[in-house]
């Protein structure tokens, strides 16, 4: 099982039940806290992702939008990695406070330069936000995929993932309001980065009532983990080990690729194809689908089958089969402009009429699959392992190797390589990781034994990570 031998000491807790309230909605119960972290990220990296739904982050030229995206998954792709062990030194509320709190400044920066147009503090507050959303999304992920019962996971990531997403349908509708009398300008107002700046500070606040996982039960009783923090020395040496381990390299095509498409998505169907106030409706549609692919994928991978891993099987599949039929519709699309995804008079949902309506889908869809497939990998990634110790190291390797994959992305939109080989390389590398995404669940994936939940980590011990950092193996 690879236990801690830390664990065999008399004074070291054991996972005994715990007597709990059978309320799912106690404050304490594995569902709150994911319902609050999805709150939190409603608040931060929904609304960011509302402002860079709109294209160039709402300004008329994407120019210093890109070039502070490359900064900000520059700094995420290293602090990414290095969150999940960050995040095992300091907790969760710390380590939520430190990285929302950076979402407020990258807002603050793009209202400067609305006034001021100049790169250089857009660029910075980028950068400092990639290491400000390593720290967020590690330990979101820690929590996401650690704090559910091991038979409920993909129940709990659309959970997440639905409230998480309802913060770019708010943030869509930020920018349609506030600009919908201005369907001819360039820029959004100062009144629509004031308003993501509001939502993102509530966001920081409310990091500070999730609970460490030794304090959430589940409703059998047991504890989610009862850890003891980590030292710098242990995670160090535990965050260096993931790159050869074969899971997380099975996983690198999926996590490269998984937001690589945004810059595409963002800049040049969003952006290059309508008008201000239409992209602002187009966003909340598109993060809208995210709600319902989350939920419809989620289902699919708890409720299915007996099987976990016919279920994570079938889950491939499905989200194979719809990313194919998605990305071949995109490529129609992009047929249809030859010169690139640019059009002189943009499509308006009010003035534009049936032209509007084929783009408008394709943007939809392009929303439905990315929740669908990030929702999958997530829930891969969950049945590795059971503790928050060790998910949260492999969540931030997902989420690094994620950023770098953006990084490159943006760079790539801001040397203005041809749409066409854009689109392709998109839809080859969400390609190739489903088989293996195939090759992982049959190789890793088991179905759990009773009295799988709740074993008690000890983090801090050096022993624990001479397992390959999986202290609750199946």
């Amino acid at each position: 099982m690879g236990f801690d031998v830390e664990a065999a000491k008399p004074d070291v807790d054991v996972a005994i039940p715990i007597p709990s309230s059978k309320s799912k909605f106690r404050y304490n119960s594995p569902l709150v806290q994911v319902c609050l972290i999805g709150l939190v990220c409603f608040c931060c990296p929904g609304m960011f992702n509302a402002l860079s739904g709109m294209g160039g982050g709402g300004q008329v030229d994407p120019t210093a939008s890109n070039n502070a995206n490359t900064a900000l998954y520059t700094t995420f792709a290293i602090f990414g990695i290095l969150g999940g062990g960050i995040y095992n030194v300091l907790g969760p509320q710390f380590t939520l406070m430190a990285g929302c709190s950076t979402y407020v400044l990258y807002a603050a920066s793009l209202l400067y330069y609305n006034h001021i147009n100049k790169q250089p503090f857009v660029v910075t507050a980028g950068g400092i936000l990639g290491v400000g959303a390593g720290l967020l999304w590690a330990g979101q992920g820690a929590i996401m995929t650690s704090y559910p019962p091991v038979a409920r996971k993909g129940t709990y990531i659309s959970i997440f993932w639905s409230i998480f997403n309802m913060g770019g349908v708010i943030g869509g509708l930020i920018p349609f309001v506030l600009n919908y009398h201005r369907e001819t300008a360039a820029s959004v107002n100062d009144g629509t980065y004031i308003a993501f700046m509001s939502f993102m500070s509530l966001g920081t606040l409310l990091a500070l009532v999730i609970l460490p996982p030794n304090k959430v039960i589940r409703d059998d009783g047991t504890k989610c983990s009862d850890i003891k923090y980590s030292k710098v020395s242990t995670e160090a040496i535990a965050i260096s080990k993931l790159f050869l381990n074969w899971k997380m390299l099975l996983i690198v095509p999926a996590a490269w690729s998984s937001n690589f498409f945004y810059t595409y998505q963002f800049n040049h169907v969003n952006g290059g194809l309508f008008s201000l106030r239409t992209r602002g409706l187009n966003n909340v549609f598109y993060w809208g689908a995210q709600m319902i692919g989350s939920i419809g994928i989620g289902y699919i991978l708890d409720f299915t089958f007996t099987s976990r891993r016919l279920r994570g099987f079938v889950g491939i599949g499905i989200v194979a089969a719809v990313s194919t039929a998605i990305w071949g519709g995109g490529l129609a699309n992009q047929l249809a402009y030859p010169h690139d995804l640019e059009v002189a008079n943009k499509l308006d949902f009010v003035k534009s009429g049936k032209d509007f309506a084929g783009p408008f889908v394709l943007y939809f869809s392009y929303g439905l699959l990315d929740a669908m497939f990030q929702s999958l990998v997530y829930w891969v990634i969950g049945t590795l392992a059971d503790d928050s110790v060790t998910l949260s190291r492999y969540v931030g390797f997902y989420k690094g190797v994620q950023s770098a994959g953006a990084a490159v992305a943006w760079q790539v939109d801001t040397h203005k390589v041809s749409l066409m080989s854009q689109l392709v390389v998109n839809w080859s590398m969400t390609t190739v990781s489903y088989p293996l995404l195939v090759v992982l669940v049959m190789l890793a994936v088991k179905d759990p034994s009773n009295g799988e939940e709740g074993a008690t980590v000890v983090a801090e011990s050096p022993a624990g990570v001479g397992h390959d950092g999986d202290d609750v193996s199946h």
